[in-house]
């Protein structure tokens, strides 16, 4: 169960007004660099939804570019599927905060990723800053020697 709650929105489209962009699978695994199969092992997870064309060929639309990608981010930051699923909710705003799914395990293991997240964040900053500095004495030499 979800940590956040996410009423659907039902949104109808009248004629002479613009529908939403759906792509297939193929045309949503170029632009987020995953592959097919990543893909359907997302939505078999429930991280993302498919609707199907008539043909029976999976339709994604456009908004499922970002949640892959912040799938994608939550699964290199070392969470789980399951963790995933219940705070991608979370994500979309507006959002409604529910609360009696949180149970102490699970913010344990929230805060255990929150602070091992922090940690690698702060390890990359001081990885660019050395790289900044780097790139910035070899452009100072090559301009004192040139």
């Amino acid at each position: 169960m979800p940590l956040c709650s996410n009423p659907h929105i039902d949104v109808k489209v009248y004629p002479g007004e613009r529908e939403v962009a759906h792509m297939r699978i193929g045309e949503l695994s170029e632009r987020t660099g995953t592959s097919r199969r990543l893909l359907r092992y997302y939505e078999e997870q429930g991280l993302i939804v498919a609707g199907r064309g008539p043909n029976g060929y999976r339709d994604y639309a456009e908004p499922t570019v970002d949640r892959v990608i912040q799938v994608r981010g939550l699964l290199d930051a070392g969470l789980p599927t399951r963790i995933i699923k219940q705070i991608l909710p979370c994500l979309d705003k507006p959002r409604t905060i529910y609360f009696p799914d949180a149970t102490p395990e699970m913010i344990a293991t929230l805060e255990a990723e929150r602070d091992r997240m922090t940690r690698r964040a702060e390890c990359l900053l001081r990885n660019r800053d050395a790289i900044t500095e780097y790139l910035a004495a070899v452009r100072e030499y090559d301009s004192a020697v040139g």
